[in-house]
């Protein structure tokens, strides 16, 4: 078979490039939270981080508990709660008990915190812009990945429900 490699097998380069593809988007996070750091720099945002940032904008006009807000982002080696208690006494959240679960905290942005969910947008309009513009992928382009992205989170969502 041309695909193959010296004497791997088909399995082996299957699994290698399987392997290549995870590396890969967990490099795409880090990056990704590279070029939010810089902009928030660039900005005068100093006094937060790139992962702060992102737990903002994901809150955006919602109102949610750390937990929903864990479900819906991707905070790699990051400390929620942490996060959102700096982000609360910095004047970014803020944060009331439930109604129905005195237990149960809600959190929101607040108007502070709004600039930052206005920068990331920002940022990610220019993204899509440049991205089209420059042709790096198109419409299509985008949907089959996310087609493909999906699929693998829900291999991995049915590996937990049946384990």
């Amino acid at each position: 078979m041309s695909s193959l490699i010296g004497d791997e097998s088909e399995g082996a380069v299957t699994k290698r490039m399987f392997l290549d593809n995870l590396r890969l988007i967990e490099r795409l996070h880090r990056r990704l939270l590279d070029v939010i750091r810089n902009d928030l720099e660039e900005a005068g945002r100093n006094e937060i981080n790139a992962v702060q940032a992102l737990l903002i904008y994901n809150i955006g006009d919602s109102e949610m508990t750390a937990g929903e807000l864990k479900t819906r982002g991707y905070y790699h080696g990051s400390n929620v709660s942490y996060n959102l208690k700096k982000l609360v006494e910095m004047g970014y959240l803020a944060n009331k008990k439930a109604e129905h679960d005195k237990r149960s905290v809600r959190i929101s942005v607040t108007e502070k915190g709004h600039h930052i969910v206005k920068l990331v947008d920002r940022m990610y309009d220019s993204h899509v812009q440049e991205i089209l513009e420059d042709e790096f992928f198109d419409m299509n382009d985008l949907k089959v990945l996310r087609r493909h992205l999906r699929n693998l989170e829900r291999f991995w969502s049915d590996q937990l429900r049946f384990v």
